[in-house]
């Protein structure tokens, strides 16, 4: 009996060590994934009880924070999207490519231009217009914009082919760029050259 208390303890320990540095980033990301406060919680909490539950097939020193977003996508997935599934027309195929990120007014060399610019703007109205892409590409845009996943690392969450997940970051992309470019002309972002 002593020896299953102290193997808890240590299981325990080292959940607690590993898993829960995530959680501020995981609640972010189930915040845009349910648009809810309350059910961000919950997808948070399900996520870490699972998690904790399947914490001996975690592989010590492997991406343990990929490998909750994993879990957590799972549970949306699963529960929450079909939940509330409701299907969304999206024509993106007049936005061109550099629609807004080509016109970034100086915003030097950064590597990953969107996360530059998200970590720039990022109030209300870019929430807004996260929140009202479609789940398909809100998921790998939050992913990736805002909590940094590799192309690769997303597939992995996301249980998609890499191809996929390019496709739908580019389509996510090419709508936010059309919902931003009046946010990005009014705040300086870019400049509007009808002025």
């Amino acid at each position: 009996m002593a020896g299953s208390k102290t193997v808890d303890l240590e299981k325990r320990k080292a959940f607690e060590a590993e898993a829960l540095p995530h959680m501020g980033a995981l609640y972010r990301t189930a915040l845009r994934m349910t648009k809810n406060e309350g059910d961000a919680e919950d997808l948070v909490q399900e996520a870490y009880v699972k998690a904790y539950r399947f914490w001996d097939k975690f592989e010590p020193g492997s991406n343990c924070r990929a490998w909750l977003f994993k879990i957590m996508t799972n549970i949306f997935i699963n529960e929450y999207r079909s939940k509330s599934r409701s299907p969304m027309s999206v024509n993106v195929d007049e936005v061109d490519d550099n629609f807004l990120y080509g016109q970034l007014a100086d915003f030097g060399k950064e590597e990953n231009p969107e996360r530059e610019l998200f970590a720039r703007i990022f109030d209300d109205d870019v929430k807004k217009a996260i929140e009202e892409l479609p789940d398909d590409f809100r998921l790998v845009v939050v992913l990736s914009f805002l909590e940094g996943f590799s192309y690769q690392e997303i597939a992995e969450i996301a249980d998609l082919q890499l191809g996929t997940v390019k496709s739908r970051l580019h389509r996510g992309r090419k709508i936010l760029q059309k919902k931003l470019l009046d946010y990005a002309i009014k705040n300086g972002y870019i400049k509007d050259k009808a002025r």
